[in-house]
């Protein structure tokens, strides 16, 4: 071995090559000198770290899934690829919200007189009861006014955030700040939730509802007559019940997925970890979902107990958290964070992993559509 060659491994590995043959590296001619062959449990920490990482980048490396196209994404596409992706998420992950739903107003005084002796625990335990006391059905309760609620709220609140945030970002700066993001995320969750208000109103109806048997009463036949009868019994204003504590839940929620999502993504980029794929999105999507649970979930749960309140029953979102506090502790403010935690983590893996392959495979529809040829 080569003297620069033996040095450069003796360096890489922490040891001198004194240390490695037990006496004076230069009293022995290089062609003599045996090649030490370190043992795994001997290698520094950083050299696995290393080692780890460039495998991580070797498999990340792989595409996985459609092309990024030549051309970025039009507004018109990521209006379209958010709406649709949000609906395909919210069909496989509806049930676990219907759960999270009805652990949440789990202690209010009508929801427990209709539910009689039933309890929910956990979400394993409010699947099983629901399936057990309501049929399969009842967890799909509402979907049609969720899919309602996708397309018309995902649509804004995702679709248009890269639009916001370039208006947000100062003339000549070469990447948005965090608080240009913030506000971005603040603005499209607003504009989402003034837009698709009724359609949440009417999608926590009827998860909330608990029909005990064929002879129960069903207060609405279906979602157009929920809307009808909402805005008959309790005016116009009856739809937009809740907005202000959704806009605040939402601009959090937004904020946390959004944000979070456009950071750890332009940092897995930026150092290589990951190519601009399907391990990237999903990195991304799952820490975006953990941070946006964390943070959104008391604002949920009041959201959730004001909009299914009876008229009447609070003054405001800020008396129905503190009169929920009161009666049942701070702990009631992280009712269903479980169900609430897998269902936002699952909603946005698969959302966001749905949304970067649409987004890619709507522009190569349109770059078809106007190509001569």
């Amino acid at each position: 071995m080569a003297r620069g060659q033996s040095d450069s491994c003796c360096h890489l590995l922490g040891w001198s090559p004194e240390e490695v043959l037990g006496f004076p590296y230069r009293a022995w001619p290089h062609s003599l000198l045996p090649a030490p062959a370190p043992r795994a449990a001997e290698r520094p920490l950083s050299w696995g770290l290393h080692r780890a990482l460039k495998g991580l980048r070797e498999t990340s490396g792989t595409m996985v899934g459609l092309k990024p196209s030549e051309m970025p994404p039009t507004t018109a596409v990521k209006f379209l690829g958010a709406g649709s992706a949000a609906c395909f998420a919210d069909l496989l992950t509806y049930p676990l919200d219907t759960a999270k739903v009805r652990l949440q107003i789990q202690g209010e005084s009508q929801v427990a007189q209709a539910a009689q002796n039933i309890q929910y625990r956990g979400l394993l335990g409010t699947i099983q009861t629901m399936v057990r006391t309501e049929g399969p059905r009842s967890l799909y309760n509402g979907l049609v006014a969720g899919l309602h609620r996708q397309m018309s709220f995902a649509s804004i609140r995702i679709g248009l955030y890269d639009s916001v945030k370039q208006f947000y970002t100062p003339k000549g700066a070469d990447n948005s700040g965090i608080i240009t993001r913030i506000l971005a995320g603040c603005t499209t969750g607003a504009m989402a939730v003034t837009c698709a208000q009724p359609t949440d109103v009417v999608k926590v109806r009827f998860q909330a509802t608990i029909h005990l048997g064929p002879g129960s009463d069903q207060k609405y036949s279906g979602t157009m007559d929920a809307y009808r009868t909402i805005a008959r019994e309790e005016g116009v204003r009856g739809l937009w019940k809740g907005t202000l504590p959704n806009i605040m839940r939402n601009a959090i929620v937004n904020c946390a997925e959004m944000v979070t999502y456009d950071i750890i993504k332009e940092k897995l980029l930026h150092y290589h970890l990951f190519t601009d794929n399907f391990p990237c999105h999903f990195v991304s999507a799952f820490g975006a979902g953990l941070c946006a649970t964390v943070v959104a979930s008391p604002v949920d749960v009041v959201k959730t107990r004001y909009i299914n309140s009876l008229p009447g029953q609070y003054r405001s979102p800020l008396d129905c958290m503190l009169k929920m506090v009161a009666r049942e502790g701070p702990t009631a403010l992280y009712k269903g964070f479980t169900p609430s935690f897998l269902r936002l983590g699952a909603w946005n893996v698969i959302m966001f992993v749905t949304y970067e392959q649409l987004k890619r495979a709507l522009m190569k529809v349109q770059m078809l559509r106007e190509s001569p040829f």
